[in-house]
């Protein structure tokens, strides 16, 4: 899941368009000792230094045990699933970006799409376990915008008939709540590090698994299936990632709290900008969760002058480029309307969230002027 991004190192953006969301970028000048590493060592690729440091200091920072790294977010979502075997059907989310629902597809499985919870945008217990069938093998929740799904009431579904849960927790790097991470949740979870995230690597993912032996068949899936030169256990795909990526994974771990706080100023300062603005709801506070901030949706209603698009419009003159996540639900697209989960007249709190939902630019750096500037073309509606 992952959103639009112009991606500039140096020198900064001049021009006047403020963006969805912004990769945090360290000074350059950072990072030239990790490529010059890199360059001595002649190790690019296939585990090198970089990688394995990168994820060991990603379980300590997370407070997971295993983590394994990945080119990207959607190849981990397709190993995680060929890691269970998942077959058959999974229930999931149409709420969300495709690559939850590709990973089905590119794995031969079934979309079973079910509603979403009208508050927390997230799959809705209550709604899975009518939609589970005898060739229903996996459920595949999603942490919206990184606000946790109930994961006690999932697993229980789970646990009842027997299932698997893969979480795509693509936002919800550093999601704390009472129990611990996020993360730890389900069966696996898998991350994105795409250039748009709260925590990114230019491009990657990763999953995060419960013990060494999962860790071990996940590892060789990302690599062909190999064990060593002449041994391939399973049809593996190549989902490595470089030792580029993974060393700007460990410099951005250096700067990610600061990261985060600046994330959660910006949050504070437009809840309190738009608490008094008539027909405009801030979704998702956190409350006993430790939030990334990770997007910064706010619902439309019916009582505000305008429409949500004819608003995105209005923002998109004045090259303010929000963003509609998540529209269209992903059970509009071609390949998948055709199922019967995804009629609209079963995915009524999607289909409604689909319309009215809009998320404003949140990003490090995102100066109180230009918040201000964003709150000022809501008001003046």
């Amino acid at each position: 899941m992952s959103a639009s991004v112009q991606l500039r190192a140096v020198p900064p953006r001049t021009d006047e368009r403020i963006y969805v969301t912004q990769p945090h970028l360290p000074p350059l000048a950072e990072f030239l000792p990790y490529l010059q590493e890199i360059w001595s060592s002649k190790i690019l690729t296939n585990g090198g230094p970089f990688h394995r440091q990168l994820e060991q200091a990603l379980c300590d920072y997370l407070g997971v045990k295993y983590l394994s790294l990945f080119a990207n977010g959607t190849l981990a979502l397709v190993t995680a699933l060929q890691a269970h075997r998942i077959t058959g059907e999974v229930i999931t989310t149409p709420y969300s970006f495709v690559a939850t629902a590709h990973s089905l597809l590119w794995n031969g499985i079934k979309p079973v799409f079910v509603d979403i919870d009208p508050n927390t945008l997230n799959l809705d217990p209550k709604r899975i376990e009518e939609a589970i069938t005898p060739q229903t093998t996996a459920i595949m929740p999603v942490h919206c915008y990184g606000h946790p799904c109930d994961v006690e009431a999932i697993q229980k579904i789970a646990d009842n008939y027997n299932l698997k849960v893969i979480y795509d927790a693509a936002h919800a790097f550093g999601v704390r709540t009472e129990s611990g991470s996020v993360l730890q949740h389900g069966d696996l979870s898998v991350l994105s590090f795409h250039a748009t995230k709260v925590f990114n690597t230019f491009e990657g993912g990763a999953i995060i698994c419960p013990d060494a032996k999962t860790k071990q068949r996940i590892d060789h899936l990302k690599n062909f299936g190999f064990v060593d030169e002449v041994t391939v256990v399973a049809p593996g795909i190549n989902g490595k990632m470089s030792e580029v990526n993974a060393a700007f994974g460990m410099l951005q771990l250096q700067h990610i709290d600061a990261a985060l706080e600046s994330r959660k100023k910006i949050d504070a300062t437009y809840r309190r900008l738009l608490s008094q603005v008539r027909g405009i709801r801030c979704l998702g506070d956190s409350g006993e969760t430790v939030a990334n901030y990770s997007y910064f949706p706010i619902q439309v209603d019916a009582d505000f002058p305008l429409s949500r698009d004819a608003l995105y419009d209005k923002f998109r003159e004045q090259e303010i480029i929000v963003r509609r996540y998540f529209y269209p639900l992903i059970s509009d697209f071609p390949m998948y309307r055709g199922l019967p989960s995804a009629h609209r007249s079963n995915l009524p709190c999607a289909a409604d969230a689909s319309s009215k939902v809009l998320c404003l630019p949140i990003y490090p750096g995102l100066s109180e002027a230009d918040i201000d500037r964003i709150v000022e073309v809501i008001e003046s509606c």
